[in-house]
């Protein structure tokens, strides 16, 4: 599928003012979000000694996760003929409600592929921000059949991952992440495509060389650890993680490229982690957020002896669930004393 990304192993990394000229352009479309500063007594027993955590709370963003930023960018950049012909997209559920936001806010019109088994919640807010929605058996499927519209039908793909503006959109908040923040030790940064890691990474690495940087990926959706493994980007035949905003099935050449180069460690999280960090964000700082929300805090769990003293940030990426979901999350979750 067309990515519109350089196909080069090696392309260029977004730079400061590159990003900052970004930022510019969009202005108000998108929100500062906020950087928190997470302290209490549930975290206390669990953190990393002496450690200092903040949360970048991007599910504050418009649509409830960080791709607002990517969307909007990469729409405000087309011309007025293809911006009015349409745009397209495949995703779970937060890449097609930020394309489908991102169209009506710039006048033009999005139809979006999403895999069935998307969370039903995210498919209506799809369908309420005026977008149609084709549900598909998968998300191969799904990928399969946004090629097709954009072939057949003269839509724009918007990419979910593999594009400079989303990785340009996920620079931005890397680089506003560490404004509020100062220096940072480590950053832990999901992965789904890899476009978000992709572009903060490459943000801190110029800002902040000596931040270190984690990639974090659920177990039944480690396409980064493969391609890291094998030196190129890789498939998986199947996405198998209750984290299905990071169920990419696969990785492209532009964000592998630049995740390779400005990643420093990749880490997995598996289900069972993803629900302790879920209630753990719940009963401690009081949020609401999607299994792929808290994977970065999962991962600095599972860190805890490594990160002692740290200055330690946290992106968490997404708040879209529905009720039922997030209930059944929690009470897997909660630990018996709860």
């Amino acid at each position: 599928m067309p990515s519109n990304a350089p196909a080069e192993l090696d392309p260029i990394a977004p730079t400061p003012e590159g990003i900052q000229r970004a930022r510019a352009e969009l202005g108000g479309l998108v929100r500062e979000t906020p950087a928190w500063p997470w302290q209490g007594h549930r975290l206390a027993r669990r953190q990393p000694t002496g450690s200092t955590v903040w949360l970048k709370l991007e599910s504050f963003q418009h649509t409830g996760s960080f791709k607002a930023r990517g969307a909007l960018l990469a729409l405000r950049r087309l011309p007025p003929d293809r911006l009015q012909r349409g745009v397209t997209a495949v995703s779970a559920g937060n890449h097609a409600m930020a394309v489908a936001h991102a169209a009506r806010a710039m006048g033009s019109t999005a139809k979006v592929c999403m895999p069935a088994t998307a969370d039903a919640a995210r498919v209506q807010a799809c369908r309420d921000l005026g977008a149609e929605v084709v549900l598909l058996p998968d998300i191969a499927a799904a990928f399969a059949e946004v090629a097709r519209i954009e072939r057949e039908e003269g839509r724009t793909l918007v990419h979910p991952f593999d594009s400079e503006a989303m990785v340009l959109g996920a620079a931005m908040l890397g680089m506003e992440f560490l404004r509020q923040t100062g220096q940072l030790d480590v950053l832990f940064v999901p992965i789904g495509g890899g476009g978000l890691c992709a572009g903060v990474a490459s943000a801190v690495k110029k800002l902040q060389p000596r931040c270190r940087v984690v990639g974090v990926e659920p177990h039944g959706a480690d396409t980064m650890h493969r391609s890291f493994a094998a030196g190129g980007p890789q498939r998986i035949d199947a996405v198998r993680t209750i984290a299905d905003s990071l169920g990419a099935p696969m990785a492209l050449p532009y964000t592998f490229s630049l995740c390779r180069r400005f990643v420093d460690e990749l880490v997995l999280v598996d289900d069972d982690a993803l629900c302790r960090a879920m209630w753990l964000l719940f009963a401690d700082a009081k949020l609401v957020v999607e299994p792929a929300g808290a994977a970065t805090t999962a991962a600095m769990l599972q860190q805890r002896e490594q990160l002692a003293g740290a200055r330690i940030g946290l992106i968490v990426c997404g708040a879209n669930v529905d009720h039922r979901t997030f209930a059944d999350c929690l009470r897997r979750g909660a630990p018996a004393e709860a």
